[in-house]
């Protein structure tokens, strides 16, 4: 209940049920698949500096993969700073923060999904994959995982998740 006006608040704990939920945001977004992207991009962080990656970074992750205009843009190599491809990319700098912030419940939803079942383990240290390496046959599903993992290696390039908040102009 907030004080002001003893109205209960919305938990927002508590996913909206799924039958609520339209379909392809239903498909799109499901714990399943938002689980796999993060811990895809957890490898490719793994792989890539042999340190787990931060839990902060799944919030960004998901932004940057799921929206297939800014997936589609993503540099194709890692040493591409990623100060400098933002620069160049003014419209998805501009609806990256409200993207970021509508998938922070289904990001959620994702990790204690995956966390439950096996596919990724969060610590003190951050979060690491668990779940499946192997490749799909489902072009579709492919591609989001194998840009996910490149995602996760170019994170590595930015010395802090703040710094990546901030370039991405996300506030917590």
């Amino acid at each position: 209940m907030t004080l002001d006006d003893r109205t209960p608040e919305p938990d927002r704990r508590r996913p909206e049920g799924w039958s609520a939920r339209s379909p392809v945001p239903a498909a799109m977004l499901n714990p399943c698949l938002m689980a796999l992207v993060i811990g895809r991009a957890a490898s490719g962080y793994r792989r890539e500096s042999n340190e787990v990656m931060p839990l902060a970074l799944s919030f960004i992750v998901a932004p940057l993969i799921l929206h297939r205009g800014t997936r589609e843009a993503l540099p194709t190599r890692i040493t591409s700073h990623v100060a400098t491809w933002i620069s160049r990319q003014p419209s998805i700098r501009a609806g990256f923060p409200i993207r970021a912030a509508a998938l922070v419940q289904p990001v959620r939803e994702g990790i204690r999904f995956g966390v439950r079942e096996g596919i990724l383990e969060v610590d003190h240290n951050g979060l690491e994959s668990r779940g499946p390496t192997r490749t799909t046959d489902e072009p579709a599903l492919s591609e989001l995982l194998s840009r996910s993992a490149f995602v996760g290696r170019w994170m590595t390039k930015v010395d802090r998740p703040s710094t990546v908040f901030t370039l991405f102009g996300v506030t917590v």
